[in-house]
């Protein structure tokens, strides 16, 4: 059986060192709020049931307009956010009391809602840790030479780099271990840890390590800001992907296109919602992104997706598109049938993609043919789809 995973984002911080009149998780970068950069990995990854963030006292008005840029699928995802409290370690313990609270139990993995460049990548090892390990974090071998200094700056010990690494964030965990170590670092009044993983140590269990990402910058100080602006003015270069789908007809009385319920005297022969419009536009965004397709991400044989409505493929496909950077400039769909009439339902159909992919009306595109009585969908056995995707994704480095 499959562990359930929850993703707590610590975002409870005042941010001060790095300038500016707001928390640094609610400042823009290319755009879009930290905290919302932060957010779209993992709520694309359908791995991750729970997705809570642990905000400041006072800072609903700024977390609920920072979410307001997330597509409305992915933010339907997300749990309601806690108070955090005076330190971090209150935020975070505040988190996990939050998920006992709805009876979780599982792995989490804790993420600072100021390391907006998490990849999916280091997110999928900090997964594959959590199922080996009570504890795991992203460790970077040290390069520079590193010494202990006194009180008055003079050099007391030079430590051998070989054994030193630095740590980031997502660390991975066993909630229940985890829930317990903040419960007793809180009653024998423990402070100062810097991270989890510490107070981990402090109640004795050993913490493993996996490999972390030079790229998961922390944003501390105004530079940190200058240099990631930096990464998000770089060129975008234009990608364009295809998709196709096809489903059966069979026993019903609707079908599923682009979101919307179209009554029909059939029904459609499928293991999720069988919109073969969704399903099309997914593998062409993935395609565009040289990042799968499908059914490499929502495997036909798992059944949590049986009967799954499409949505969440769609905005799962547009959520990888935004999180390495870039953006999607256009979406065209033709959808191939004798039967339902789409045209009647063309606009609703547009607006439920645009909403799902987070475009606006004019970015997306559809049409309906027949195919001349041709073929499968000529005979009315079913109906098809065909998509391209227009992105735009930064070049590489």
């Amino acid at each position: 059986m499959t562990t359930a995973v929850a993703a707590l984002i610590v975002a409870a911080g005042r941010g001060l060192r790095a300038g500016a009149d707001a928390p640094k998780q609610y400042r823009r970068l290319g755009g879009t709020p930290v905290l919302c950069r932060t957010l779209a990995p993992f709520l694309a990854d359908n791995r991750i049931g729970t997705v809570l963030v642990v905000i400041g006292a006072g800072d609903a008005p700024r977390y609920d307009e920072a979410i307001g840029h997330l597509p409305k699928s992915a933010r339907a995802r997300l749990a309601s956010p806690v108070a955090g409290g005076e330190t971090r370690q209150d935020s975070v313990r505040a988190g996990l009391e939050a998920l006992a609270a709805i009876g979780f139990t599982g792995n989490v993995l804790v993420h600072d809602a100021a390391r907006p460049f998490v990849s999916i990548a280091l997110i999928e090892r900090a997964l594959a840790a959590s199922a080996q390990h009570v504890a795991a974090i992203p460790a970077l071998p040290v390069t520079d030479t590193v010494k202990r200094i006194d009180a008055a700056g003079l050099i007391e010990e030079t430590l051998p780099r070989e054994q030193l690494v630095s740590v980031q964030t997502p660390q991975a965990f066993a909630f229940q271990p985890l829930l317990v170590a903040h419960r007793a670092a809180h009653a024998a009044e423990s402070i100062g840890f810097t991270d989890d993983s510490a107070i981990m140590e402090w109640a004795g269990h050993r913490v493993a390590t996996f490999a972390g990402d030079p790229m998961n910058l922390k944003l501390t100080h105004s530079d940190d800001f200058a240099l990631a602006e930096q990464r998000f003015a770089r060129s975008l270069v234009t990608r364009t992907g295809t998709g196709y789908d096809v489903h059966a007809f069979a026993d019903g009385d609707h079908v599923w296109l682009g979101g919307i319920r179209i009554p029909h005297s059939r029904g459609v022969t499928a293991h999720s919602d069988g919109d073969v419009a969704l399903h099309a536009l997914t593998d062409a965004v993935l395609g565009a992104l040289a990042d799968g397709d499908i059914g490499s991400h929502f495997p036909p044989r798992d059944p949590q997706w049986r009967g799954a409505s499409s949505d969440r493929f769609l905005a799962f496909a547009a959520e990888r598109v935004r999180q390495r950077g870039g953006r999607i400039d256009h979406l065209d769909l033709t959808i191939v049938c004798e039967g339902p009439k789409v045209g009647p339902h063309r606009d609703a159909i547009r607006a439920r993609i645009a909403e799902i992919a987070g475009l606006r009306l004019d970015a997306v595109g559809v049409k309906a043919t027949t195919s001349e009585r041709l073929g499968f969908t000529g005979r009315g056995e079913g109906l098809a789809a065909l998509a391209t995707a227009t992105i735009r994704l930064p070049e590489p480095e």
